[in-house]
């Protein structure tokens, strides 16, 4: 068999085998990563990635690698669930850094954990003062939570006694040029009802639109293929000159 064409099929064995597991493994592998799913998602890829194009070996041992840490990975997370203890020794607990305003040195030198990176995520919070921190807690997954003293968090409705609307999710019925009757029908709106919107908005068909939802209370949003946005003179873009 043509070596291109071995490679070829390798790959797709491997690419369809390999979206099987992670799907099996769920969210956990496509979210922040901790130390364990790190070390299973590179090995899992990694034996993917030999299945498909190292020609001087077998395909089914590599096909047993990648059913055999995917099977271990499932077993580790069933144990995770199961107890607590076991969860804490695989994926690690959350340590606190800054505590009432305060660095724990301690607990950074312990985790090989250095102020600039402290600082550097402090900043990826919108935190550059550490004076405005009551606390911070370095997560499993290296993200870092972070708690703002009382008199700098933001003010909201309910400190000022305010009762917003509900928010709600948007809801697509026009994506990519094509109407989403399902979901016109879940909002008990008619084709004719969309078709009148459309028109009112200057346009004729929904194949001119590339997106359109509708909110919760009503308000309709629509994204055309050519939109009227023209600037002539750099001078008019919001951007800096």
């Amino acid at each position: 068999m043509n070596e291109a064409l071995v490679v070829a099929v390798r790959g797709i064995i491997g690419f369809i085998t390999l979206l099987i597991f992670v799907r099996l493994l769920g969210k956990q592998q496509v979210s922040q990563l901790s130390f364990f799913d790190y070390v299973l998602g590179i090995t899992i890829g990694s034996t993917a990635s030999t299945l498909t194009v190292d020609l001087t070996s077998r395909a089914w041992p590599h096909w047993i690698g990648l059913v055999t840490w995917t099977v271990a990975g499932l077993i580790i997370q069933w144990i995770s669930l199961k107890s607590r203890y076991a969860a804490k020794f695989i994926n690690g607990e959350p340590t606190i850094v800054i505590m009432n305003g305060q660095i724990m040195e301690d607990a950074i030198q312990k985790m090989r954990y250095t102020a600039d990176e402290l600082l550097e995520q402090l900043r990826s919070k919108d935190v550059f003062d550490i004076n405005q921190v009551a606390f911070a807690v370095l997560e499993p997954d290296g993200e870092l939570s972070v708690l703002k003293k009382s008199q700098y968090q933001p003010v909201t409705p309910n400190d000022l006694n305010i009762s917003p609307k509900f928010a709600g999710l948007s809801t697509e019925l026009i994506y990519d040029g094509v109407v989403i009757e399902q979901n016109l029908k879940q909002l008990r709106r008619t084709r004719r009802w969309l078709d009148g919107q459309l028109k009112a908005h200057g346009i004729n068909s929904a194949a001119e639109v590339f997106l359109a939802t509708l909110g919760p209370h009503g308000n309709l949003y629509i994204d055309t293929y050519k939109d009227p946005v023209q600037i002539t003179d750099p001078s008019d873009y919001p951007g800096p000159n």
